[in-house]
């Protein structure tokens, strides 16, 4: 079982962190008290398997909480019980430009009347946090990709190092609306239509008679070649700007002929590149 404690100075990044921890299968836990911390951690040991990969943020807000945790984790070194720590800090200057840009409150303004004060005091007091720390990034210089990079290869080293995006390409008819959970919309109305050739308009997209008939015009075959080559372009470029999930649609009419057999085809194309890809037609069955 892997646990891992996610803690450092605050707008060093843990949100970013947590998110692809939890995009790379890790059961995430963000702001839960230190002193649950040992109760939590038997919780996963009696699981059956549910949490084999944990991480938990711990955000340090004043000096009770710090002191919480570090008897959290002496509870968790009497219980012999393994975990590790990720520490994230940042210099002062990218800290408060990074509060600036999100005009959030630092969690030691009040108490400390000014953001410079907040963010030593809080560099102070996380100090012997990160003296424990099995693992400490830097992240004033890096990009939130850089920094998805940087915590895989960190914690999950051997492993592949990119994000697993899931790509959905479904079908479906503009009159019953676009899907809006969409990321890119295509528009096949332009094609022949089989549904005016009386032997196709009983049948879908994914039999053989509308396939063919599909892409017997040229505009179609165009259309395809065209399409998948922009979406073999655009799929590395999603993965690398760290894109999790993906959604294709593709529309006709109804969304019973046309659209399906050329998502069908997208679909092949796309597995065929070593993605995964689900298949969905939404509106096939209607009408």
């Amino acid at each position: 079982m892997e646990f891992l404690i996610v803690s450092g100075l605050s707008g060093a990044g843990k949100s970013t962190v947590m998110s692809v921890l939890e995009d790379s299968g890790f059961f995430c836990v963000d702001n839960l008290p230190p002193q649950l911390i040992p109760k939590f951690a038997e919780l996963c040991l009696a699981g059956t398997g549910a949490y084999e990969r944990v991480a938990m943020a711990c955000d340090i807000r004043g000096g009770e909480t710090f002191e919480g945790l570090f008897q959290a984790l002496e509870a968790l070194r009497e219980m012999q019980f393994d975990y590790r720590i990720l520490f994230l800090e940042a210099d002062t200057k990218t800290i408060i430009k990074r509060y600036q840009e999100t005009r959030r409150g630092h969690p030691l303004l009040a108490e400390e009347g000014g953001l410079i004060q907040a963010v030593e005091r809080e560099r102070q007091a996380m100090e012997a946090v990160r003296q424990r720390a099995d693992y400490v990034i830097d992240t004033t210089a890096l990009s939130a990709r850089k920094l998805r990079d940087r915590v895989l290869e960190t914690c999950m080293p051997g492993q592949q190092r990119r994000y697993e995006m899931s790509i959905a390409v479904t079908s479906f008819g503009f009159k019953y609306g676009i899907p809006l959970e969409a990321d890119l919309v295509f528009d096949v109305r332009f094609l022949p239509n089989p549904f005016y050739v009386e032997q196709l308009r009983g049948q879908t997209g994914l039999d053989d008679g509308v396939r063919d008939y599909v892409f017997s015009y040229p505009q179609a075959r165009q259309f395809l070649e065209r399409l998948t080559g922009m979406i073999d372009f655009l799929l590395p470029q999603f993965l690398e700007e760290g894109k999790s999930a993906l959604v294709i649609a593709i529309g006709c009419t109804g969304g019973r002929h046309r659209s399906v057999a050329v998502t069908h085809a997208l679909a092949q194309h796309i597995r065929a590149q070593g993605y995964a890809a689900g298949e969905n037609h939404r509106d096939m069955t209607r009408g």
